[in-house]
Formats: structure tokens, C-alpha cells, sequence
């Protein structure tokens, strides 16, 4: 990490204000060659977290803009190192060409998720926090920020860490009665640990669970509206949508692909597909969208099955029902509620049956309604949700090995039960980045963007 970095932290649209970051040993020397603060004192001797006005040059000496510049110096700093950012005006032309002028004197560019990196092998934060920035950066909802901000904050790193260091206790104990056998050091028994495990399990098991609703929290819902052609599928899309998200026509089959849409309904975040309508077709093309669409169905979370109200139930609204049957979590919509009804809500074999009109909007707060209540939002978005994949998977592997070290309590020796207590304090250890895996570091910051 000798070499000092630079990129622009923001985005690379006009806006008011564009930043240029720096970070490395060197930042404020390298920063000093391209900036003059207007009152004369050297940025070297500026004080660290105060916004200094000053003038931004080129390499040949030219005025770019006039910026802001603040200084934070190491360990008190985002990345632990010396860091500098210029307040630039934000034409994407001059921060591009302030960037070069950093190039220039000295600095090299930055690489994905670099400054973030440096904070985590700086001890700054470890690596469910860092996981957590880019979780922030990308949260689709207020609830997913606040969440993520929880995690940045340390949420789930303090829960952990009472665990790993009992664990830890546990082996250094073994190992110095192992080591140090002439020293007066109380006898390892593994049974006396029996409630250590068991807490440690229970802590494991209550982190584990809140993932389902963390990931839903994170990623929103994969939610599909199924029906047969021509009961309003597009168009219930579009009006949950907000805006024509797919076209609409009176001509059955029109609907030939899977087109999926994000949205806010019921307070949840749905990750919404418009699907082909259900029924036997000798089009090769629309065949393909209809297999599509029993896809789409079968890895749903929630299916949205839609009825025309103004008709009776046919043998297709019956292949529907059969569909929306076999599924987990389905709301029955009864579309055109506009129209004279023939078919009623009672004459449906689903829980959620809800009447309403796709092209007038009447009913869609009752479709929200039902959303809310089959995925209420129970559980505080204080950052102890569990909203990654990857620590899901590194505490299922922590608890399966604490199990089978629970399990050999008094059934095998110290030394093998204490493998697996290794064994879970290994998986702890790559969840929070105390056992550093080049692999999955690179693969966790390549997701960043630059100047993060």
C-alpha cells in the first residue's frame, strides 16, 4: 500500500459538487503540487477535517476551479492513511482533468473499491463492514440503507465477536495445557465448556435465521404475474409500474418474453415479472415465452395469479389456478373490476383474492393491503439482519462444526471435538476478515466502484 491513490469519489454525471479523493503516505505532498490555498498556509500544514479554499492547477501551472480542500490524517482517517479530498465544481471535464493533474504529481489511479480495501487491511473496519459500504452505496429502500448503515456501524461484527473470542479461549486453553504441561494451568475438560458451545450456537442460529428477511430486505422479492392471455398482465405490470413498462394490446399473445420491473408495493420491494399468458400454443415463439413464464412461476416468492372478472373460468384459468396452487405465498387478482363482474372473488380457492381495475387503478391499495400482510416487516433494520449470502454460508459452515463439537462432548477426545471448534472458528474468522482469503477479498471490493 505504498503508493498514494487517486480517483474521483463521485459520479461522472454533471452535478453541483464533485469530489477528488486521494489516500497513501504521499497525499498531501502530492496534493500540495496541484493545490494553493487561497490564505497562503501550505496544505502541509493544515489542519486535519477543515475545509480549506484554494485554487486546483494543471500540471503546467493553469487554474481548473476553485475548490475546497480537507485533509485527514493517519490512523484517524476513512482509509487509515493519509487522506486528502478536493471539492471540485462537478463538470465531469475538469474533475477529469484535475485527476490528471494528480497523475502528474505523483499519484497513481485508484482501483475498484481500493479505499475501502486499504481501510479493511488498515484495521479500520473489518470485512462485513466493508461488505456493508458497497450494501449502502446500492440500498434500493430506506430500510435496506438503514440496515446496511447498522452493519457499517458494527451490528453483526459485535455480536460476533464475544463468540470468536469465547471460542478462541476455548482452543488457547487446550493448547497450552497441551504445550505447557509442567505449568500450573487448570486441567482442559470439554464438558466444562458444554454451555460456551451452546451459546455460541444459539447466537449462530438467531444470526443465521434473519437472513430470509434480510435477504428480502436487500434484493426485494422475485414476484411473477401469471394468468392466461388478454386478463390484464401488462397492463397491471404498468399500473403498479407507475408508466407504460410494457406494451398493451387487445391481441392475444403479445406478451412473448419475461419483462421484469422493480417497485415499492405493500412496503416491500418487488422484483416484478410480466410473463406470456398460460395456455397450449403451436407459435414456436410465444411457446418459448410460455416456458418462460412456468420458470418465472416456479422461482417466485410470491405469485400474482390475475382472472378476468368480466368472464367465467375457463380450462386455461384452470391450468392458472393449478399453478398458483402448487406455489407458496399467491394472491389471486380479479382484473377489470370497470366491467359488469361474472366472476366473483368467492369462486377462487385462494386465501388473497382481490378485486380491482388495471386500467383505472381502483383496487391497487387493496393489492398493497395484501402485500403488507402476507410480508409484514417485523424485525427492526437496526444492521443485525443478515442481508449477505456469503455470511450466511459462513455461519451455516460455523454452526454445522459447532454442532459436531457439541455433539462429541464426552463421546471422543479433546483433540478431535476440538477440530471442529477449529473448524468454526475458521469460518468466523473468514466472515469477519480474521482469516484473510485472497480470493474472497478481490472478489468482495472488484464489486465497488471507483474512487470507493
Amino acid at each position: 500500500m505504498a503508493h498514494t491513490i487517486a480517483a474521483v469519489a463521485t459520479g461522472r454525471a454533471v452535478s453541483a459538487i464533485g469530489v477528488l479523493r486521494l489516500s497513501g503516505e504521499d497525499a498531501v505532498a502530492v496534493a500540495a503540487r496541484v493545490f494553493t490555498a487561497s490564505s497562503g498556509i501550505p496544505l502541509a500544514e493544515a489542519p486535519d477535517r477543515k475545509l480549506i479554499l484554494g485554487v486546483l492547477r494543471d500540471a503546467q501551472g493553469r487554474m481548473l476551479d476553485q475548490v475546497q480542500a480537507v485533509v485527514s490524517r493517519a490512523p484517524k482517517s476513512y482509509t487509515g492513511e493519509d487522506t486528502v479530498e478536493l471539492q471540485c465544481h462537478g463538470s465531469p471535464a475538469a474533475l477529469a482533468a484535475g485527476l490528471e493533474a494528480l497523475f502528474a504529481a505523483g499519484a497513481r489511479q485508484a482501483g475498484p473499491g481500493e479505499f475501502t480495501k486499504r481501510a479493511f487491511l488498515n484495521g479500520r473496519m473489518d470485512l462485513i463492514q466493508a461488505e456493508a459500504v458497497i450494501d449502502l452505496i446500492e440500498a434500493e429502500s430506506a430500510e435496506a440503507a438503514a440496515n446496511a448503515a447498522g452493519q457499517l456501524d458494527g451490528a453483526i461484527s459485535r455480536r460476533l465477536a464475544p463468540v470468536y473470542q469465547e471460542l478462541a479461549g476455548v482452543c488457547a486453553h487446550f493448547h497450552a495445557v497441551l504445550d505447557y504441561p509442567d505449568e500450573d494451568i487448570q486441567p482442559f475438560q470439554l464438558s466444562s465448556y458444554r454451555n460456551l458451545l451452546e451459546r455460541s450456537l444459539d447466537t449462530l442460529a438467531s444470526l443465521r435465521r434473519s437472513y430470509d428477511r434480510g435477504r428480502v430486505l436487500k434484493e426485494g422479492l422475485k414476484a411473477a404475474i401469471v394468468g392466461k392471455p388478454n386478463v390484464g398482465k401488462s397492463s397491471l405490470l404498468n399500473a403498479l409500474a407507475g408508466y407504460e413498462r410494457v406494451i398493451v394490446a387487445d391481441q392475444a399473445g403479445t406478451t412473448r418474453d419475461a419483462v421484469t420491473e422493480t417497485i415499492r408495493l405493500g412496503g416491500v420491494t418487488l422484483r416484478l415479472t410480466d410473463t406470456a399468458g398460460l395456455r397450449e400454443t403451436g407459435d414456436g415463439v410465444e411457446a418459448r415465452g410460455v416456458e418462460l413464464a412456468r420458470r418465472a412461476a416456479g422461482e417466485a416468492d410470491l405469485l400474482l395469479c390475475v382472472f378476468d372478472g368480466s368472464r367465467p373460468l375457463d380450462e386455461a384459468d384452470g391450468r392458472v389456478m393449478d399453478t398458483g396452487l402448487d406455489a407458496g405465498n399467491v394472491i389471486a387478482v380479479v382484473n377489470k373490476s370497470d366491467l359488469p363482474a361474472v366472476l366473483l372473488p368467492s369462486d377462487l380457492p385462494f386465501e388473497y383474492v382481490v378485486p380491482l381495475s388495471a386500467k383505472t387503478g381502483a383496487g391497487l391499495e387493496l393489492l398493497e393491503q395484501a402485500v403488507s400482510v402476507m410480508f409484514p416487516d417485523e424485525l427492526p433494520c437496526d444492521g443485525e439482519l443478515l442481508t449477505n449470502a456469503r455470511h450466511a454460508a459462513a455461519l451455516d459452515r460455523a454452526g454445522m462444526a459447532l454442532s459436531r463439537a457439541l455433539d462429541a462432548v464426552g463421546v471422543v477426545t479433546p483433540d478431535a471435538a476440538l477440530t471442529d471448534v477449529e473448524e468454526g472458528l475458521e469460518a468466523l474468522g473468514e466472515l469477519t476478515g480474521k482469516v484473510m482469503r485472497q480470493e474472497i477479498t478481490d472478489q468482495i471490493f472488484s464489486r465497488f466502484c471507483v474512487g470507493k
